[in-house]
């Protein structure tokens, strides 16, 4: 008898497989299409000199990784990645946090959670296009309101100074909602009573939330800050649809705005680079699986207060 149990059971969990081989495979074939394929030959284009017209190239070795160092177009925009995600992350994780306490403390209605999710819904595209013209020097509403209170017109989108930190905001404008729901999801696993001790100790809602919500919201920091990271440094379609919109130059003015997933589209289509453009690509998916790293470790996301 348990010898036949033990043959079934095996029988079993083969048949088991073989069902599930099948219900795997419509998404193993789009993995392997749409992911693994290009990521393969993404790795081989960045050790050849291809052309994209002729769709041929050589074999040059690691030539396209020695020419990186002395790329300043390169250097530049990485940099300006960098200042981006720095003013996108500060200002959207401090304003989501902000917002997601209020929903905690004040409302937890699902119409407001709602509301909150409408911005993150719209496509890209549209929000550069709707922020364009809001911003617009002459015709913006923005620049209407500056006008009433005495301010000049500010050239959001051509000015060096100000294309960045308009295109952070406009950013965290739209991911600020999906941010502040998963901080507000991850306030619920923290329990009542730890404020309501709090309380009794006489500690303010300044202290409670110093001592006790961002302990232990780590895990919940560390995976929010991971994505938005990851995210901010893929940008692409809202710089280059607000900047390179009606006649004006992507990544400008003056590559004020050229961000290294634009640098990376216009070396392989404009300036018909792929096998450069692939070798770009691998070193921001380097940057990228750094600073994920470090960030779990730093963050000690494997760990909660709550154990």
């Amino acid at each position: 008898m348990t010898k036949k149990s033990g043959r079934s059971g095996s029988q079993n969990i083969q048949g088991g497989w073989k069902v599930a081989f099948w219900f795997l495979l419509p998404s193993l074939i789009g993995f392997v299409v749409f992911f693994l394929y290009p990521s393969l030959r993404g790795l081989y284009l960045a050790f050849t000199d291809w052309n994209l017209l002729g769709n041929k190239g050589e074999f040059i070795g690691f030539d396209n990784f020695e020419r990186m160092r002395d790329d300043s177009q390169l250097s530049n925009s990485l940099w300006v990645t960098l200042k981006y995600v720095v003013i996108n992350i500060g200002s959207q994780t401090i304003i989501s946090i902000g917002i997601a306490v209020m929903m905690d403390r004040l409302t937890k209605s699902q119409f407001v959670r709602s509301i909150m999710l409408l911005p993150w819904l719209m496509p890209n595209v549209v929000v550069a296009l709707l922020w364009v013209w809001m911003l617009d020097k002459n015709l913006g509403v923005v620049n209407r309101m500056l006008d009433w209170i005495g301010i000049d017109p500010i050239n959001f989108f051509t000015s060096t100074s100000w294309v960045i930190p308009t295109v952070a905001a406009v950013n965290t404008w739209k991911f600020m909602g999906y941010t502040a729901l998963l901080i507000f999801a991850g306030l619920q696993t923290i329990p009542k009573s730890l404020y309501e001790a709090g309380a009794i100790d006489g500690a303010t809602e300044f202290q409670m939330f110093r001592r006790i919500t961002l302990p232990l919201l780590r895990p919940v920091l560390a995976l929010v800050l991971v994505i938005t990271i990851v995210g901010s440094m893929q940008v692409f379609d809202v710089i280059n649809v607000a900047t390179g919109g009606f006649n004006g130059q992507a990544g400008g003015p003056a590559n004020a705005s050229r961000v290294v997933y634009l640098y990376i589209y216009q070396t392989a289509v404009t300036f018909n680079e792929p096998g450069y453009a692939a070798a770009i690509s691998l070193l921001l998916v380097a940057i990228l699986m750094v600073v994920t790293f470090l960030q779990l470790k730093l963050l000690r996301a494997g760990e909660s207060d709550l154990a």
